[in-house]
């Protein structure tokens, strides 16, 4: 055997037509029972559960049809000394409440004023064709006397659903007004953030140039080695500058689009950075693996800060350690491994031990890569793996 299967509104629009329209069915045996009687309602009937189906989108047609309906339908019955169920006004209140709930005051008022006015009109016509007995009068008024009321129902539940999406319009442009209030604090803070950063930073970095440079004027008294040193120093102070000028435009504007007055750096400048850290005393031995030059400019970019902190780390920490890079690109990703033997001697500990790696991992989890960092036979290991685009499932995510 099977089932009907409702949604859950078209359900509770069954209920309420069933609501509206059995009771005057059920009533009609005891008020009633003769042939015509029983067919002028179940006329009324079939047209009352049509229009009460179409009540919420064309409220003013479903009411009009249902009125007019029930005008005939009672007219002809008091003409033919028959009587219709009284609760068969119950299904009118239900078209009388959509009048209210979903049409405008101005609408809702001039409907009520016209369907008083049918119904005054049908009076007159009932009087003029009805027998005296059948005549209606006061009796009828104390039958759609609730109408009025359930008319009434619907406006406050319309006032009430208005309300409601005003306060929730209130509360959107709240949290749209805390959100830029937000982004302006941000703002206001990273401007702030480049102001110190400009003051101290730079301006430091800007003297240690300064100094490296002076030294090297009046270096005909140093060994070679400390020439080459202060050269590395200069290079390396004035690389940072730049860098931190980039950075500084960056915090001031809020986008990357515009910081930068240097190209961004790629793979192809990894010699540089090799030679950098042969110079600070770390041999270094780089090995190349497929066309670096074809990867998109954003994975080279991450490939080359992974290079850059590898390198920097191995001088901070194992100054004078061998370090092996492997890099190895083909057409689905691009594999960066750094390995650096033990130091001969400890290096220094610096503030923000670990900030770098956390921002490398960030780097490369924001293009669908992987990356791990830790400690092998005294030595430190870093392999950071990025593919070309980023995987199916993600792309799908984001959209």
């Amino acid at each position: 055997m099977s089932t009907i299967r409702l949604p859950a509104t078209g359900l509770v629009e069954f209920l309420i037509i069933v609501g509206a329209t059995v009771p005057a069915l059920i009533d009609q045996s005891s008020t009633d029972s003769s042939p015509t009687a029983w067919w002028a309602l179940s006329a009324y009937t079939v047209v009352a559960a049509g229009a009460l189906a179409l009540r919420r989108m064309r409220p003013l047609l479903a009411f009009a049809t249902m009125l007019v309906t029930l005008a005939v339908a009672e007219i002809s019955c008091a003409s033919q000394e028959v009587q219709m169920s009284n609760l068969a006004v119950l299904s009118l209140a239900f078209a009388v409440y959509a009048i209210g709930a979903y049409c405008t005051v101005r609408i809702a008022v001039t409907t009520l004023v016209g369907g008083a006015a049918v119904v005054c009109i049908g009076l007159v016509v009932n009087h003029a064709t009805a027998p005296t007995d059948w005549r209606g009068g006061s009796d009828v008024f104390a039958t759609i006397a609730p109408l009025p009321v359930a008319w009434a129902l619907g406006v406050v539940s319309q006032s009430h659903q208005q309300a409601l999406l005003a306060a929730q319009q209130r509360a959107a442009d709240s949290a749209r007004e805390r959100t830029h209030l937000a982004e302006q604090v941000v703002a206001a803070e990273r401007g702030r953030i480049a102001r110190d950063m400009h003051d101290v930073v730079a301006h430091s970095l800007t003297l240690l140039v300064v100094h490296a440079e002076t030294i090297r004027a009046r270096s005909g008294d140093l060994p070679p080695w400390a020439r080459e040193q202060i050269d590395a120093l200069a290079v390396a102070g004035r690389q940072a500058t730049v860098e931190m000028r980039e950075l500084l435009g960056v915090l001031r504007n809020g986008t990357a689009e515009e910081a930068p007055r240097t190209p961004a750096p790629t793979l192809a400048d990894a010699p540089s950075l090799v030679e950098a850290a042969q110079v600070a005393g770390n041999a270094v031995e780089l090995r190349t693996h497929g066309d670096l030059a074809a990867l998109p400019k954003p994975v080279q970019l991450t490939g080359y800060r992974v290079l850059q902190e590898s390198l920097a780390n191995a001088r901070r920490h194992a100054p004078g350690a061998r370090v092996a890079i492997d890099l190895t690109a083909d057409s689905s990703r691009l594999d960066v491994e750094v390995a650096s033997g033990p130091p001969p001697r400890p290096g220094a500990l610096m503030p923000g031990e670990g900030i770098g790696l956390i921002g490398l991992k960030e780097r490369v989890a924001a293009l669908g890569g992987t990356f791990s960092a830790r400690d092998v036979q005294g030595g430190f290991r870093v392999v950071a793996s990025i593919p070309i685009s980023r995987p199916a499932t993600e792309r799908r995510g984001a959209q």
